[in-house]
């Protein structure tokens, strides 16, 4: 099958992903002290459920919420609650975490039931999810079980299996060492939403991936895999929509509005552990990548771990990075502090040198259009950019503030090196912030 794209926009950035994509998933050691945040999702944060001195076993739910769009979470390893208090996580924001000691038993919860997917309903699996924690793993932290549950009709479940971000490479070993598990999630959801249809959409840059999904689905009319061109934002929801099958999401719209739902490739393997294991979400895999890096690795590592104990596990830095970011390169914010924890939706830990990045310096805008013409939205960031630094949103707005995907092309592609998509993400919080202070008026 020929390779496909999104219509508008896009770039070929550089994709600097061969000093982690062949390398296979190894595993961390969990730690002597886990900092779980209570908060590692899009809406209400947990209420803990422990408090200090309690005992836990790993695997146990320490913090929740009667809130529908929340996810609750668990403890990483088993042991002794020593503090439930205010931790900064990697951006520089503080939220209230549970602290525990580990006494390296990894003794499990029990009551974690094995099933098979046609042992489940459709309001099982949700339930099955909703109590595991799982959120989007890709980035955005959005409670898997509300995705599952949707208003509309969905007739198509996609797998977003582009991993189109620099560096990073959990997806795509994931892909290739466990694509059984892949499957199955991808199986599951299909079946909590009553869609008839699942994609796979996978870059070509990674051959062996689309190699070993296409080998697995094989007679399963129902699945399919679609090749997708190397193009940045490809990842991006609307984007591998109007990709794989045609359809352009509405402004302002989700991807149901079209009959789809798009999931995460680690999203869905935390679903298919949750019912076949009976495990909720503690552990996630991500890439420790960049020129500063000694040993680039892809670690399986437990929720809470500090991130210098990923950085030490890869040999330390070979020199001092310009800039550390968490996640990708493109959308990832600059980690403040080695000492916050990993969470749910970290893909990423990249030590950056100086000749990998471009600082923003904010130079006077030549009206090179190359912003415009990059946009896979089709706006025009230099407007959106210019307005939102000048504290006019509501004048943004007009011209769709609030559709801008972040994606950074924009700020990547300006020859004057502008902060286009920093000003333009403070004009959505700003405006936000408004809106919500309008209604509680």
């Amino acid at each position: 099958m020929k390779a496909v794209t999104f219509p508008r926009g896009g770039s070929d950035i550089p994709h600097r992903k061969g000093a982690t994509d062949k390398k296979p998933i190894v595993v961390l050691d969990a730690p002597e002290e886990v900092v779980i945040p209570l908060q590692q999702h899009i809406g209400a944060p947990c209420e803990p459920v422990v408090s200090v001195g309690d005992r836990v076993k790993l695997g146990q739910k320490i913090g929740e919420s009667s809130a529908f769009v929340s996810a609750p979470i668990h403890a990483s390893v088993s042991g002794e609650v020593i503090g439930v208090e205010e931790r900064t996580l990697l951006d520089g924001r503080k939220v209230r975490c549970v602290v525990i000691k580990n006494d390296f038993k990894d003794e499990l919860i029990e009551g974690g039931q094995k099933r098979r997917l046609d042992q489940v309903s459709a309001e099982e699996i949700r339930a099955i999810v909703k109590e595991a924690g799982i959120v989007g793993m890709g980035g955005a932290g959005f409670p898997t079980h509300v995705k599952i549950a949707p208003p509309k009709p969905v007739d198509t479940v996609i797998i977003n299996g582009a991993e189109c971000e620099p560096y990073l490479t959990v997806d795509h070993r994931l892909m290739v060492e466990r694509a059984e598990e892949m499957i199955f999630g991808l199986r599951a959801i299909m079946k909590a939403v009553g869609a008839n249809t699942g994609v796979i959409g996978i870059e070509v840059n990674k051959p062996d991936a689309i190699a070993k999904m296409k080998e697995l689905i094989n007679l399963d009319q129902r699945l399919k895999v679609v090749p997708l061109k190397v193009r940045y934002p490809q990842g991006a929801e609307k984007q591998l929509i109007k990709a794989v099958n045609g359809r352009e999401v509405p402004s302002g719209a989700l991807p149901l509005e079209v009959g789809c739902i798009v999931s995460n490739v680690h999203t869905a393997i935390a679903i298919s552990e949750a019912i076949t294991n009976g495990i909720p979400l503690y552990q996630r895999v991500v890439t420790v990548s960049g020129k500063c890096v000694a040993d680039p690795r892809n670690i399986l590592v437990r929720i809470g771990t500090p991130l210098k104990n990923l950085l030490d596990f890869c040999g330390g830095l070979l020199a001092e990075p310009a800039v550390i970011v968490g996640g990708g390169p493109m959308t990832g914010p600059a980690v403040t502090t080695l000492d916050s924890p990993v969470v749910k939706n970290l893909s990423g830990v990249l030590f950056l040198a100086e000749d990998e990045i471009a600082l923003d310096e904010n130079r006077p805008c030549i009206k090179c259009a190359r912003c415009v013409d990059v946009c896979p939205m089709g706006l025009t960031p230099n407007m959106l950019g210019l307005l939102s630094s000048l504290g006019k949103v509501e004048q943004a707005q007009k011209i769709h503030l609030m559709d801008c995907i972040e994606c950074g092309l924009c700020s990547y592609i300006c020859p004057s090196r502008r902060g286009l998509v920093n000003w333009i993400k403070a004009g959505k919080q700003e405006l936000n912030a408004r809106r919500a202070k309008e209604r509680a008026v």
